[in-house]
């Protein structure tokens, strides 16, 4: 990959003071740019992708490398409406709205559905090699939620990796620059609030940090994906630390939903196992897969009418149910029963299988344990679907965004999908027109630095009391627990960061859900056991430079 060339000892900037907080790190060098891009995920490599073939200068910021974040992981597939003979586009709507709870924008959930077949050929033009049937027809899935066979997959349960080596692959025939084992810090002003440039500091091998940049832009497209690792217990991988959200609240912008944390309902649960756990894909159950307790009960038997293909939210609430009454003394985990799928299980499922055999597990011949785990941010930074936020020349795309596609709970292989519908439309609208800006003002850094140890307190804190279900004196519990000190301290490397981003993250998720007094979605109270009407509403949550400001809004698209 190329790198633009680094301005070494540039000159110092203007300086005042600022009610922004700010990481205390400060800038060693300079380079420009005329959009910069943090992360590289389908989202963030799409948008570069899109603008690069416009021939806009693009930078993209990645804190591992190319292929590391959580599109790599996606299992499921694309959600898109590709047989018009058995799908349709109101189809597809009507299960987004119906997993979404109320709380999904309507018009957003339209222009995404009818974009997505378009995202979905244009991968395929790029090179991308989705399974086919024996026709040579698209093969589709069926997930939980969808009342149709409508996912496309690749390698049977490895579409997210196939997606990515695509993507990956066109950044490397544009020549697309990139800095790799790099994180955005912090995104830096103008005297008027429009974005004018990103702090980013480059990582040495051990995570510490040794140099960092100022690079002038008048836009930044944040394409971060989630903030799984604000958990004990995640699908996500160890980067998905909610930098890009914590990012964009420091600055000002607007942050919606975010009480709406999806929990995947099976991961594959082991003894004491904490981070990173495998996710289980829906389309195991979509070929038969039943989910079973301790004492060999279905789960799902009379709690949805689709059954063990419910939308995840309320499979993740009935396994979390029972679990707490621990049938056959199992209260930690229940059972996903794929032994009726056969031996093609191995073809079609070859990650899960592979995985599960390696811990000492044979789908084929005995159930998976599993459980849920955290696995998708519904809410976010609040934008259009072409990224567009509250803060001028800052868009935000993907996981880390909050669209109102979603609402309350994400439809299985809807994320993937928007990621690379957003991707497009962003690089769209910044290739007729970037934004202008003036000089960068850079203010006093001001923000308390959290340490590694507060991180894992933090987590465990965050899945005993912000997990599937939720109370009132959990959830003060997690807002005590996720309040920062007053002390500035150093930022010198990765693990100093995402420790900070992850307290900032945490305290918005637990504070909105403390004040969503109802169950919808993916939030759950067992204090509020069901939805409430007047709670038909988003909480906006953002940063004025003096205090934190709470709106509740009506959703949109009605």
């Amino acid at each position: 990959m190329t790198s633009p060339a680094r301005v070494r000892g540039a000159s110092p900037l203007p300086s005042a003071p600022s009610s922004l907080p700010r990481l205390p790190v400060d800038p060693t060098d300079e380079e420009r740019a005329e959009v910069v891009v943090v992360g590289s995920g389908a989202a963030g490599a799409t948008a570069a992708r899109g603008l690069a073939r416009a021939g806009r200068d693009v930078l993209v910021v990645t804190k591992s490398g190319l292929g590391a974040g959580s599109t790599t992981w996606a299992q499921g597939g694309l959600a898109a409406v590709l047989d018009a003979a058995d799908d349709s586009w109101d189809d597809h709507i009507a299960d987004t709205l119906t997993a979404g709870a109320g709380l999904s924008d309507r018009v957003v959930v339209e222009q995404l559905v009818r974009l997505a077949p378009v995202a979905v050929h244009d991968l395929i033009d790029l090179g991308a090699e989705f399974d086919r049937d024996l026709g040579g027809r698209l093969a589709l899935a069926r997930e939980g939620g969808h009342q149709r066979r409508r996912i496309v997959h690749a390698g049977g349960d490895a579409t997210g990796a196939e997606v990515q080596r695509t993507l990956d692959g066109s950044l490397r025939a544009f020549g697309v620059a990139v800095h790799e084992r790099s994180i955005a810090i912090d995104i830096v002003l103008d005297a008027d609030g429009r974005v004018a440039g990103v702090l980013v500091a480059h990582l040495g091998d051990t995570g510490v940090v040794h140099d960092v940049t100022l690079v002038r832009t008048s836009a930044v497209v944040v394409a971060t994906g989630g903030l799984g690792q604000a958990y004990a217990v995640t699908t996500n991988p160890a980067e998905s630390t909610g930098d890009g959200l914590a990012l964009a609240y420091r600055v000002g912008a607007d942050v919606a939903d975010v009480e709406f944390v999806q929990f995947h309902p099976t991961a594959f649960w082991q003894p004491a196992s904490t981070g990173q756990q495998l996710l289980v894909s829906e389309a195991v159950r979509g070929e038969g897969a039943t989910l079973v307790d301790g004492a060999g009960r279905s789960v799902m038997a009379g709690v949805h009418p689709l059954g063990d293909l419910a939308p995840r939210d309320v499979v993740a609430t009935a396994i979390s149910l029972r679990m707490r009454q621990a049938p056959g003394g199992i209260g930690d985990h229940v059972f996903l029963d794929a032994t009726g799928i056969g031996p093609t299980m191995v073809d079609r499922f070859p990650t899960i299988v592979a995985r599960c055999r390696a811990a000492g597990i044979d789908p084929v011949r005995e159930p998976i344990p599993v459980a849920p785990a955290a696995h998708f941010a519904c809410g976010g930074v609040r934008a259009q679907l072409d990224g567009t936020t509250s803060v001028p020349g800052l868009f935000a795309v993907g996981e880390v965004a909050d669209t109102g596609v979603h609402g309350a709970n994400r439809l299985a292989s809807n994320g993937v999908t928007e990621g690379l519908v957003a991707g497009h439309l962003v690089a769209t609208r910044l290739a007729a027109d970037v934004p202008a800006s003036g000089p960068p003002v850079l203010g006093p850094p001001t923000l308390p630095v959290a340490s590694p140890a507060e991180r894992d307190v933090l987590s465990a804190a965050m899945s005993r009391w912000v997990g599937p279900l939720r109370d009132e004196a959990g959830l003060v519990s997690a807002v005590e627990a996720s309040g920062s000190s007053d002390e500035p301290g150093s930022a010198r490397s990765l693990t100093d960061i995402e420790a900070t981003n992850l307290r900032a993250v945490s305290q918005l998720i637990a504070r909105a859900a403390l004040l969503r007094e109802e169950s919808r979605g993916s939030h759950r109270r067992g204090d509020f056991p069901g939805p409430v009407d007047r709670w038909r509403q988003r909480i906006v949550q953002r940063w004025d430079g003096a205090a934190v400001q709470i709106d509740v809004e009506p959703v949109g698209g009605e």
